[in-house]
């Protein structure tokens, strides 16, 4: 019975009840088959990297002295960390993967053309943030790997004219790759990114569930 009056308080308030109606009595067009739930493994995906990357932030020490021997400490010595850190490699890939498939699915399915113009967008956008993703956290180790490739990657706007060094000052921090690189990766990684993600995933499912799901192949 208490409970019962609980729930009548916040349905009174918050018609829970109408929002779950809504949510479950969303139509499914029946040319809907498994290829179009790319976009949800995609979402799936990326909760598994924010799960797994969360764990890990209480060892990762992002320091250009630290970094390679916290991420050593996860894999060696940390109850399942090995297996944390090798779900969200794994699970990055996979990611990339299958936004890949998903934006070949929408191309070919027309999911680009009125009125759904601006969901592709939202999508796009999402798809360089994924790939922002795999740029950011290849650096984290700070393995040679990880170094070089960040230094190649920073040192690309260095070709434009005019604003080529500065942006690339930008990017690095300094003039040279270091602690401040490394620095300006980690909180991209874990803060600038997700936020980012989040948001315009809410506003691409947003538009997907106000216009519907395109047509068929």
């Amino acid at each position: 019975m208490g409970l019962n009056k609980v729930y009548d308080w916040f349905e009174e308030r918050l018609e829970i009840q109408a929002i779950a109606d809504d949510i479950t009595s969303k139509y499914v067009p029946p040319h809907v088959n498994i290829f179009y739930c790319l976009g949800g493994i995609t979402l799936t995906c990326f909760l598994v990297q924010v799960a797994t990357g969360f764990a890990m932030t209480f060892y990762y020490r992002p320091t250009v002295t630290e970094a390679f021997s916290s991420v050593q400490y996860i894999m060696t010595e940390v109850n399942f960390g090995w297996l944390i850190r090798s779900v969200h490699r794994w699970s990055a890939s996979m990611m990339v993967l299958m936004m890949i498939l998903h934006i070949f699915r929408v191309y070919l399915t027309g999911g680009f053309k009125k009125p759904r113009e601006l969901t592709w967008v939202t999508g796009v956008i999402l798809a360089v943030l994924t790939v922002s993703f795999g740029v950011t956290g290849y650096s984290l180790p700070w393995d040679q790997i990880g170094y070089w490739a960040v230094k190649i990657v920073t040192g690309v706007p260095e070709a434009i004219p005019i604003i080529g060094s500065p942006l690339v000052e930008l990017l690095r921090g300094s003039v040279s790759v270091g602690q401040s690189t490394l620095t300006r990766f980690y909180s991209l990684h874990t803060f600038v990114l997700p936020l980012l993600t989040a948001i315009f995933m809410l506003m691409h499912f947003l538009m997907i569930r106000k216009q519907g799901i395109s047509g068929p192949l």
